[in-house]
């Protein structure tokens, strides 16, 4: 490995922190408008880590590398390591003084927007700390958006590189140059936020409940303001709603919304993964549904809300949850969980191994199938009226190898440290994917990490980073290859 290029990595992590200290300076100044102290715990936060970045972003400046896929692969991780330690400071020197393990774990939680907590009693937390968290999820969504954009597509890994074959932008270069592109993403993002807050408020929330609860639905983060998420609006429908369609936005796919926004663009809407991801939604949202009316008597208007708002939250990774669905039945939760590997789009704001890598693998399958009839034949993957190349081929089938390997030596550490079978096949899951609550009494719906023991929550933490980074450009590093020149 090239020093310089790590030189260059170091360097535009440390930019991207100076933006997250000055970030903090918006919970220091919602404390001080609620006066409460924490306001200088963030605003020595936002100094020390300002400072430190600063001189680490001096200290390494000069002329860039070029541009190569070791050194995308680096700056992936190195930018998500450092604004999750940075991220972290804030939670303890607060009020809460949440220990180093708590405190990076709710910190990459925010910023991978899995939505896992580890802080209870939210309901009578410092108003600063929770519009940190929601800023963490808000800003990690839109550096997933990014992430699944701009710089993961061209290395050729997961899903990522699927942007190259989605639709016309990468071809035919609509936007002329990246920075119209990048606004465009920025305004979208901030105008469905924008929206959702604004909806949230006409249908009931306060003020303030209605701007972090929108930050974290369009980022599909799952933050609350509440123990309860929003089991404490569970009576209000129009909440519900609002989150609902706003998650289901969350996880399309940001490209074709910039295609359709901005340029007009309407058979971009017709990308058959939207088509599949729309689909599991309304089919487990229904069955669900069906399921609690017939088997538990719950009136189909209330059972139809609740089992959207539950459901979509889990596949679109959100993490949300209006009710304790583990008491709904066997049925329901096997449901859940199966739920809990899908995701939405790619180059949206979810987790999970997402509705294209589906696509794909079923058509691989089905044209394993008719070779098996026709042994000559040569048949073409295709993904709607394209043609899927070998790598693209192979990048899925690799993804979903990693994530089935991983998801399974993880579990088996999280039992190491003594957590039960369903507390750790479901937590190494939702942390893999994104999610946030697992299953069981511990860490379900209506549970939370706090009682996880340490090692436990660090082997999640880990696990967080490598689902919000597609595995891949994780596992990467560690290879010896990597950093042989």
């Amino acid at each position: 490995m090239n020093r310089l290029t790590v030189r260059a990595a170091i360097h535009v992590a440390a930019i991207f922190a100076i933006y997250l200290s000055v970030a903090m300076l918006i919970p220091a100044a919602v404390d001080l408008f609620y006066d409460n102290d924490d306001w200088q715990a963030f605003a020595f936060s936002a100094v020390l880590m300002g400072g430190l970045a600063l001189a680490v972003a001096l200290a390494t400046q000069g002329r860039p590398p070029p541009v190569s896929t070791r050194f995308g692969f680096l700056l992936v991780n190195m930018l998500w390591m450092t604004l999750a330690v940075a991220g972290a400071v804030p939670f303890m020197i607060s009020s809460l003084d949440l220990s180093l393990t708590d405190a990076v774990f709710e910190s990459v939680s925010g910023i991978t927007t899995t939505g896992s907590t580890v802080i209870s009693g939210l309901d009578q937390a410092p108003p600063g700390i929770l519009m940190w968290r929601s800023l963490l999820s808000f800003m990690g969504g839109l550096g997933v958006i990014a992430l699944g954009l701009f710089l993961l597509p061209f290395l050729n890994i997961g899903g990522v590189s699927y942007f190259k074959i989605e639709s016309s932008d990468i071809e035919d270069r609509p936007f002329e140059r990246f920075q119209i592109f990048t606004l465009s993403l920025i305004g979208i993002y901030s105008t469905l936020v924008f929206t959702c807050a604004l909806c949230y408020a006409m249908a009931g929330m306060n003020g303030f409940d209605a701007v972090n609860h929108a930050m974290s639905t369009v980022a599909t983060g799952g933050f609350s303001t509440h123990d309860s998420s929003f089991g404490y609006y569970a009576d209000n429908m129009a909440i519900l709603w609002t989150g609902i369609v706003f998650m289901l936005i969350g996880g399309l796919p940001f490209s074709i919304m910039i295609l359709f926004v901005l340029r007009g663009h309407v058979d971009a809407l017709r990308d058959p993964q939207i088509r599949v991801y729309g689909g599991y939604c309304l089919v487990f949202s229904l069955v669900i549904a069906i399921y609690l009316t017939v088997a538990n008597g719950t009136p189909f208007l209330q059972a139809v809300t609740h089992s959207a708002f539950n459901l979509i939250s889990i596949i679109t990774t959100s993490g949300f949850a209006s009710d304790d669905y583990s008491l709904w039945g066997p049925f329901a939760v096997v449901c859940f969980f199966v739920a809990t590997f899908l995701g939405g789009c790619s180059g949206s704001t979810t987790g999970g191994i997402k509705a294209y890598r589906f696509l794909i693998l079923f058509e691989l399958l089905a044209n394993g199938l008719r070779r098996l009839i026709y042994p000559n034949t040569v048949t073409p993957v295709r993904y709607g009226d394209r043609t899927i190349g070998d790598d693209m081929q192979r990048a899925v089938i690799l993804f979903i190898a990693a994530f089935l390997v991983l998801w399974a030596i993880t579990a088996m550490l999280l039992g190491a440290t003594g957590l039960d079978f369903i507390t750790a096949l479901s937590g190494a899951l939702t942390s893999l994917t994104n999610v946030g609550p697992g299953l069981g009494p511990i860490i379900g719906p209506a549970g939370n990490f706090s009682s996880l023991p340490n090692a436990a929550k660090w082997i999640c933490t880990a696990a967080m980073l490598l689902g919000r980074l597609e595995i891949l450009a994780v596992l990467v590093i560690f290879t010896p290859a990597f950093w042989v020149r």
